[in-house]
């Protein structure tokens, strides 16, 4: 038994294996301390950037913790036990779950296609991906977009360095959900803290970097292939942001869908159960703490349900985000 909020929940034994992972944390000047102080990983810093939670790309492959494959690393499990994700027909785990800490404003990027990154790239996939606002400053801002109206604009802003003209940036809040496809402008600003669920892929395309220095030198920037992949125009403001900080309760609620994810978001209260009928399903422990077919959780953990997982039980007062393919 453990205590959630002055009462008790009950365990119960599960018959599938849940999957438990070490996530790779990275340090970068924009980082900041929250991943350690709010989500208790035991890394030390003060640039804390990035948290790879469920990840198998090579920059950042995670490990298996408590469970029948302890010790491996998540990348050899797709490959060695492809049954574990309902024999996916993929030569790489396709999904990065990363959480965020921007301290400092961050580059405005965008991300390739996949046709364009397999010629470009060599043979990488493309960048689709979406956040979930963990937090933000009051009054907080997104770069996401952008305001030239045809290709040409386009071109001449990002030539002649027409940064206030040409970055679109938008309110959010705690809460709010954000798809970004490729060809989206976007940057994240300091202060705010987000999930990212994306593509299994590192490719990033810089646009404008206000001007900062990474040991002492300008980072590379990639005008060329940015022009080459923005999309013009871009989607409205009005579709490029929604809350999603009062769904139901105890329910499955579906955020996205598109060919590459389905991401959903689950606040439980109390108990709730689900059928976990996908390939494999990505849980992320965003806020609270609870139980999963027995095995206590808390803010911060990353785990996966595999293939022919069943009913999945939740107890407690937690916040999850999960995807599937």
């Amino acid at each position: 038994m453990i205590g959630t909020n002055g009462g008790n929940l009950s365990t119960n034994q599960t018959t599938k294996e849940i999957l438990f992972l070490d996530p790779v944390c990275t340090h970068n000047i924009w980082g900041g301390t929250r991943l350690r102080e709010d989500f208790h990983y035991p890394v030390e810093g003060d640039d804390l950037w990035e948290c790879w939670g469920i990840s198998a790309h090579p920059n950042g492959d995670v490990t298996l913790r408590d469970c029948g494959f302890r010790g491996m690393k998540l990348s050899e499990l797709w490959k060695k036990h492809p049954e574990v994700f309902g024999n996916v027909d993929s030569d790489r785990f396709p999904l990065l779950i990363k959480i965020i800490d921007a301290k400092d404003d961050l580059s405005i990027q965008v991300h390739p296609d996949d046709d364009y990154a397999k010629v470009h790239e060599n043979g990488s996939l493309g960048k689709t991906e979406c956040w979930y606002i963990l937090d933000c400053k009051e009054n907080a801002t997104i770069v996401i977009g952008h305001n030239a109206g045809t290709k040409e604009e386009l071109s001449r802003m990002i030539h002649e360095g027409k940064w206030s003209e040409f970055i679109r940036e938008i309110p959010i809040k705690k809460g709010d959900f954000l798809q970004i496809d490729p060809g989206t402008v976007h940057a994240i600003k300091g202060g705010t803290l987000i999930l990212e669920t994306q593509q299994n892929s590192d490719i990033t395309y810089r646009v404008y970097d206000y001007g900062c220095l990474s040991n002492g030198k300008p980072r590379e920037l990639h005008i060329d292939k940015s022009i080459d992949v923005i999309t013009v125009p871009a989607k409205s403001a009005a579709d490029s942001v929604k809350s999603v900080a009062d769904l139901p309760v105890n329910t499955l609620n579906e955020l996205y869908a598109c060919k590459y994810f389905h991401i959903y978001k689950i606040d439980v209260s109390g108990k709730m159960t689900f059928e976990q009928n996908a390939p494999f399903m990505n849980m992320t422990v965003t806020d609270g703490n609870g139980i999963v077919n027995g095995q206590p959780v808390k803010k911060g953990d990353h785990f996966i349900l595999p293939n022919g997982f069943g009913n999945v039980e939740l107890q407690g007062s937690m916040q999850i985000i999960a995807s599937t393919i």
